[in-house]
């Protein structure tokens, strides 16, 4: 899981670098770059935690930094900010990743509780 977040991480720093420079574009990437870069660094934390309770409530804030990314994500989409040709190539990909990653941290969470 460290690689596969890190890898999210990744790609969420690419995405942010491709997108136009339109005001609008930069402080809702400037968002989707805080939450989704995040994830790894609660994944990382969960896994120094001193406890089970401390090492689910980390799970759980990676789920969150997940759907606070997808609900920035889904903006530049339907704002048209990111035009759909570029969409496809930029943001599918990390619902993608993004989903996956999400049903893992759930049943982690789940073994953890």
């Amino acid at each position: 899981m460290k690689e596969r977040t890190e890898e999210y991480g990744l790609r969420i720093i690419r995405m942010f670098a491709a997108l136009p420079k339109t005001t609008e574009a930069q402080v809702i990437g400037k968002q989707v770059l805080r939450s989704g870069t995040s994830v790894g660094a609660n994944y990382r934390e969960a896994n120094r935690g001193r406890s089970k309770a401390e090492f689910v409530a980390k799970l759980g804030d990676c789920l969150k930094e997940l759907d606070e990314t997808d609900y920035w994500l889904s903006l530049l989409v339907k704002s048209e900010i990111v035009p759909v040709s570029r969409m496809q190539s930029l943001i599918d990909p990390l619902f993608r990743k993004g989903f996956a990653e999400k049903r893992i941290f759930r049943g982690l969470r789940s073994l953890g509780q």
